[in-house]
């Protein structure tokens, strides 16, 4: 059981790692932990989600907690309605991308703010191990609470769309068809796998891994899209296409949606530190202030709040609102890119194409039997350049720079190196390696 408490969330294999039966704790130790007299639990399509909210519920109430059951809905509209019930915390019941064996809850504070593994998660594990939970002699209650409605609305009040867009959208048979039914109709949507399946008969439900992305690359260029979308299991994630089924990468999204935000006004804006240069530059370029911030959604969710940032996004496709708790909408990322479209009256690959204009290496994985000796030599090796330690270690040279950062969850080593050309670029990635893989 202890396995399935990790960095970010609680997740495993049902009926293996995770059952109703510790569910039912977990929701004990989420109110104890916590205090939470409110809390809104939303979940997705998986056969095991149900039992699990049954349980979770169970626990919570027995607590002294009133519950409030979202039923099916997205992992942001979940977020969306922490603030809007102005509840004591939220959870979302979903396994996000996992194949669909697997099962898990993404536990928030009140106002959406995450419990992770550093502010919450490992406590509360804690107390399901020992079963301390507080003394409650008066249970809570079990209402129910349609958020569709209102996040609509919410998501509405962006739009400044003038002209019917059409969009394939592959909903990967999860939580993308609850996240953009309240704006479905401001689009012409060509759909791909939109029947809710929690066993993803069709493909996994991960945009980042490329080869998803294969069916609606394809139907975009079939049906003469303006663009295409594909959500992940809980909709928090997406990743988009160009109208020439060309995958835009998901950093370079970040300066799309950055256009959009900046043309109401200067702001601040975060991106990961993985983030090509272009971002930045786009962002500077369009009156905001652009900063950096380290990779993970509690760790970023943090650093928007600390600086005021209106946006963030981030290489793995969650962008952040502020106008949501702070937290994901990907229904909010799809009005945004359509908004500039329309205002630019241009094919998005016309937006896109000046963004590509670095050299970058990608995610290159190593896995290493001790990290700390490796980014020790990397410090020394690199002490020439602009060295820096907000998320492992990077440096920056006038015409390359990389980033060298450790894995949350795996003996690995994460390198990602970017260039003025392609030839540096793979010159500074092998020299790298050669350091990390020794």
């Amino acid at each position: 059981m202890a396995e399935i408490f990790k960095a970010y969330d609680i997740r495993g294999v049902y009926g293996v790692d995770l059952d109703p039966e510790i569910a039912e704790k977990i929701g004990r130790a989420y109110i104890t932990f916590t205090g939470a007299k409110k809390v809104v639990v939303g979940r997705d399509m998986r056969p095991t989600s149900e039992p699990l909210f049954q349980a979770l519920a169970k626990g919570m109430m027995a607590q002294g907690a009133d519950v409030i059951d979202l039923g099916l809905c997205s992992t942001p509209m979940s977020y969306h309605a922490n603030g809007f019930l102005h509840a004591d915390g939220s959870v979302m019941i979903t396994a996000s991308h996992n194949p669909g064996e697997w099962n898990g809850f993404k536990l928030c504070r009140a106002d959406a703010v995450p419990i992770s593994g550093a502010t919450g998660i490992m406590e509360i594990k804690k107390i399901v191990e020992t079963q301390s939970f507080a003394p409650c002699s008066t249970p809570g209650t079990l209402s129910t609470f349609d958020i569709a409605p209102e996040y609509a609305r919410f998501l509405r009040s962006f739009a400044k769309i003038d002209r019917k867009l059409k969009i394939v959208v592959d909903f990967a048979n999860a939580m993308g068809s609850a996240e953009m039914a309240g704006i479905r109709d401001l689009f012409d949507v060509v759909p791909l796998y939109e029947e809710l399946d929690g066993t993803f008969p069709n493909h996994e439900a991960n945009p980042l891994k490329t080869h998803t992305l294969d069916a609606i690359r394809a139907k975009v260029k079939e049906v003469g899209a303006d663009f295409g979308a594909a959500f992940d299991g809980d909709a928090d994630r997406c990743g988009f296409i160009d109208d020439r089924g060309e995958i835009i990468p998901m950093d370079l999204f970040t300066a799309l949606i950055a256009q959009d935000i900046l043309s109401n006004g200067p702001a601040t804006i975060l991106y990961d530190l993985r983030s090509s240069r272009a971002v930045k530059e786009c962002i500077e370029a369009n009156g905001g202030k652009a900063i950096q911030c380290r990779v993970g959604h509690a760790f970023i969710k943090a650093q928007m709040r600390e600086n005021d940032a209106v946006f963030a996004g981030e290489l793995s496709g969650h962008y952040y609102f502020k106008q949501n708790c702070t937290a994901e909408s990907q229904g909010l990322s799809l009005v945004m890119l359509t908004n500039l479209l329309c205002k630019k009256n241009c094919a998005l690959h016309e937006l896109v194409d000046p963004l590509r204009k670095y050299a970058s290496s990608g995610e290159v994985n190593s896995k290493v039997a001790d990290v700390k000796p490796i980014l020790d030599t990397l410090r020394r090796r690199y002490a020439d350049g602009h060295l820096f330690e907000l998320d492992g270690v990077s440096c920056e040279y006038p015409d390359w720079w990389f980033n060298v950062r450790a894995s949350n969850t795996e003996p690995l080593l994460r390198l990602i190196v970017e260039a003025d050309t392609p030839s540096l670029m793979e010159a500074k990635r092998d020299e790298l390696l050669k350091i990390i893989r020794g």
